[in-house]
């Protein structure tokens, strides 16, 4: 049974900084690309960040580049987004996700198999 679970999230303030990890098991991570989409009420998942495990190659959505990086921890099959710079704006559900895509479809959220359960980046007021 493939699991992704996440952990991570809460309360931040502007400027603040903060990681999500996502573990994953079940699977032969190797075989697969794992992603982070982000959502907000009424929207579509966004993209967010992707990592191939065989060959560690990242792809970032534009918007994000030079606040989040994505990385690997190979031996616990987990991975890691740590976002810098916060703003409300990222304030979002954000999913871990496994998946095959092409080259192509990096970053369509329907090349991707597996889900986590998502978590919370709010800002406190």
């Amino acid at each position: 049974q493939v699991q992704l679970v996440q952990s991570g999230g809460g309360l931040v303030q502007p400027g603040d900084s903060l990681k999500l990890s996502c573990a994953a098991s079940g699977l032969d991570a190797r075989d697969y690309r794992l992603a982070w989409f982000r959502q907000t009420p009424g929207k579509d998942r966004e993209f967010v960040a992707s990592l191939g495990w065989n060959d560690g190659r990242t792809d970032y959505a534009d918007s994000l580049k030079g606040r989040i990086i994505i990385v690997g921890d190979y031996a616990k099959t987990t991975m890691h987004l740590q976002l810098n710079s916060l703003q409300p704006e990222d304030t979002a559900i954000y999913y871990c996700a496994a998946g095959r895509p092409t080259l192509t479809s990096l970053r369509y959220e329907s090349s991707y198999l597996y889900w986590g359960q998502g978590t919370q980046i709010t800002f406190s007021s």
